[in-house]
């Protein structure tokens, strides 16, 4: 293992924790993340904080939860205002920080630590910001071309395949961009780079000979709850959260994510090979993750924000050159602990602001001591503890409650909570929820004793973001 390695962060936007074929997805072909996992670690009970963009990335960069970042849930255009960030410890100890892709930060082209960075953002919250992915496209495609994002919505179940040349594709350009950034690197600093793909977040447009890959594959049924039936009735819009689509154009939906998901797996291709072409590959540490899933109809549900696994669980692969790390940790382990492992592995010091644990030790030993659980949310209801075997949530706004097993009911399908066999197992995991809770006595979510229904939260805490 090199005492200071280089790190490639490969970070797509709303990659289900299921969807790998190393962990033998029925559909999914991910051969290139696949031959990672092989050489590498599969975290299997890896969750987000806040699972929506903005929320999982301040966790990310910073560490902390998402009640002391002050980000709870969504909101555009509040200024990111963190002094310690992964990125700025990496430069600040000699690193290369590079980013191409999505970052989600507000000003748009905040840096927060990276040296170089390579933009693609499908929103503009700022007058003249044009992403360094839209400006490409339209000089090499003469105006001829134009992203899918910039034509439907972005948050679309809809399937809308790629039809134009394959190397115009935000995924291609992400890598080609990332490629470019590493091969004018400065070659006397290890790099950190962070490959910040937008997809497969919708719009579901994938290459079209890859959505064709899995036009003629047989789906396995979508698992809905017994939980669910609330969401049993057509989606009001294309961009609905929720909704009972007809059979066909589900299936269309699902296939569409799944080819993107190849494609980007065919990126990640890419740059292994460019790493091992160029003597790197046994000097890098590869990881490969996402901020949250996408629900793909399971349940009558997309996208994500809810605790539910298709959204809040996420994929977590780790290939450490030269350490004889491999198999599976099924510890339950967060985005806030990327920052202090990155940092661990570095040799840098992790400011006291952290909250998040290193990873190394459960490499090392997958069966070290480790935390119990990891705690989530989203505002302004969300609420969840699991560790990866059994979860308990509770919507605070409703009053809402659900307990899972995931070890017999890994989708979900069966809500326990009024089943009186397993009364034991829900007030311990509650009395978890409420111990969280009450280190946040202003929130209004617990009196110490028992859940308050009817609280909610701010997306945003603008005492903590000023």
């Amino acid at each position: 293992m090199p005492a200071r390695p280089n790190f490639a962060f490969i970070f797509p936007d709303q990659w289900r924790g299921d969807c790998l074929g190393s962990l033998g997805h029925p559909v999914v072909e991910t051969p290139f993340l696949d031959e990672i996992a092989a050489s590498g670690v599969t975290f299997t009970a890896a969750y987000s904080p806040s699972p929506s963009c903005i929320a999982a990335r301040a966790s990310l960069i910073t560490g902390q939860t998402p009640s002391t970042t002050g980000r709870l849930g969504y909101r555009d255009r509040v200024p990111w205002r963190y002094e310690h960030t992964l990125m700025r410890c990496l430069r600040d100890a000699g690193y290369q920080t590079l980013l191409t892709g999505k970052t989600h930060f507000y000003p748009q082209r905040a840096s927060l630590g990276f040296e170089e960075m390579r933009l693609y953002d499908t929103q503009k919250h700022e007058p003249g910001y044009v992403s360094d992915y839209e400006a490409w496209l339209e000089i090499v495609a003469d105006g001829q071309i134009r992203d899918t994002a910039k034509e439907i919505s972005t948050n679309s179940w809809l399937a809308c395949p790629w039809t134009m040349p394959e190397r115009f594709h935000p995924n291609t350009w992400t890598m080609d961009a990332s490629i470019d950034l590493l091969q004018r690197r400065d070659p006397t600093r290890p790099f950190f780079i962070q490959i910040g793909f937008h997809r497969p977040h919708p719009p579901l447009d994938p290459p079209q000979r890859y959505y064709e890959r899995f036009e003629a594959i047989d789906l396995p049924p979508a698992p809905v709850g017994d939980w669910a039936s609330r969401y049993d009735q057509p989606p009001e819009t294309v961009n609905a959260s929720s909704g009972h689509l007809p059979e066909k154009v589900l299936a269309r939906t699902r296939r569409a994510y799944y080819a993107q998901l190849a494609h980007i797996d065919y990126q990640v291709g890419r740059l292994i090979n460019w790493l091992q072409q160029n003597s790197l590959y046994d000097d890098t540490i590869i990881v490969f993750s996402s901020d949250h899933g996408e629900l793909l109809g399971e349940h009558h549900l997309f996208r994500k924000t809810n605790p539910f696994e298709g959204s809040a669980r996420i994929p977590l692969i780790m290939r450490v050159p030269g350490s004889g790390f491999t198999g599976a940790r099924r510890q339950p382990v967060s985005i806030i602990d990327f920052m202090p492992t990155f940092l661990d592995f570095a040799g840098v010091d992790i400011p006291g602001t952290v909250e998040g644990r290193s990873l190394l030790p459960l490499l090392q030993d997958s069966e070290a001591p480790w935390r119990d659980f990891v705690h989530g949310e989203h505002a302004p209801g969300w609420q969840y503890v699991t560790d990866g075997r059994q979860k308990y949530i509770w919507e605070s706004t409703s009053g809402r409650q659900w307990f899972f097993d995931l070890v017999s009911d890994p989708q979900e399908t069966a809500n326990l909570i009024d089943i009186s066999d397993h009364n034991e197992g829900i007030s311990f995991w509650r009395r978890r929820l409420i111990d969280v809770l009450a280190q946040r006595p202003d929130d209004g979510l617990t009196d110490g004793e028992g859940l308050i229904a009817g609280a909610r939260l701010p997306s945003v805490r603008p005492e903590l973001l000023s």
